[in-house]
């Protein structure tokens, strides 16, 4: 299989919460140079973020860092926190980039593509519907068609179209933001300029209806219950990181009220890997 010769990154990587995570770390810029090494020699394999060798043998951490050119220990240390942060799974002792299609450009285009075919059928779908109503009800106007004058006929379907529009764009800001509130336990109205202004940019990337309930439902699990409830709002969710959002795997937040006085489970592990980097060394 020939091998990708490029991955896509984004642009705010670096605002990402694992990546900010890691920069805590000792020798954080050495496990970043990691990942992204990683996520290279993905490409150059080809297959789909599954690290085998002739589709027989799994890489080992061994393997890596002779390909790496790195210390055998610090390589395992990095594959660790990138596991802790759901950033590889080991999979039947097989190493795999999970969500490997957000890095890859050319099927995220088609994904996009496929989005935008879908979103614009759906939108087909209910203009039509829209036209049909509107025309039932043109029928029995007072106004006689045969009555109105050239310029009240095209000022009449001006503002039909118009109308069909808002009606649109509306139903879709209810829908969304009805859900919000039904998982969320919230009250935002869809009226916000706020949240409609960012509802629309993520409609204009292509994004679909289903695609911000699957946000929702992703958020909620995650952050319900937790001191990141307070973000299951528009303006975070629908905002610049959506497509992150849309891609991260589902796991259940720590709930605020559960243990209190014990030490937080991402605090453990990081304390733990510190140790481990200062019994191990540099990378």
């Amino acid at each position: 299989m020939a091998e990708v010769k490029w991955i896509k990154i984004t642009t705010d990587i670096f605002d990402d919460e694992k990546v900010l995570m890691i920069e805590t770390l000792p020798s954080a810029d050495s496990i970043i140079v990691k990942w992204f090494k990683l996520l290279t020699f993905a490409g150059k394999q080809n297959n789909d973020g599954v690290f085998i060798m002739n589709n027989r043998i799994a890489y080992t951490d061994e393997m890596l860092a002779s390909i790496f050119r790195r210390d055998v220990n610090t390589v395992k240390l990095a594959l660790t926190t990138f596991e802790r942060f759901g950033m590889i799974d080991i999979v039947d002792d097989v190493i795999t980039i999970p969500n490997w299609d957000r890095h890859q450009s050319l099927d995220a285009y088609e994904k996009k593509k496929a989005r935008d075919r879908k979103y614009k059928a759906q939108i087909r779908a209910k203009q039509k519907a829209l036209i049909d109503k509107k025309s039932s009800d043109m029928s029995s106007d007072s106004l006689p068609t045969s009555r109105l004058t050239d310029g009240d006929k095209s000022s009449h379907v001006v503002f039909s179209e118009e109308e069909k529009e808002r009606d649109i764009e509306k139903e879709i800001y209810i829908s969304i933001v009805e859900y919000l509130n039904e998982k969320a336990g919230t009250n935002y109205k869809h009226t916000s300029k706020k949240t409609q202004t960012c509802i629309h940019a993520r409609l204009e990337e292509g994004f679909t209806v289903d695609d911000f309930k699957d946000v929702i439902d992703k958020k909620c699990i995650a952050w319900k219950g937790t001191e990141y409830e307070q973000y299951l709002r528009p303006e975070t969710l629908f905002g610049t990181k959506f497509e992150s959002y849309l891609n991260a795997k589902v796991t259940p937040g720590k709930r605020q009220n559960q243990n209190a006085a014990q030490p937080n489970s991402t605090n453990e592990f990081m304390d733990k890997l510190q140790s481990m980097y200062e019994r191990d060394g540099e990378l």
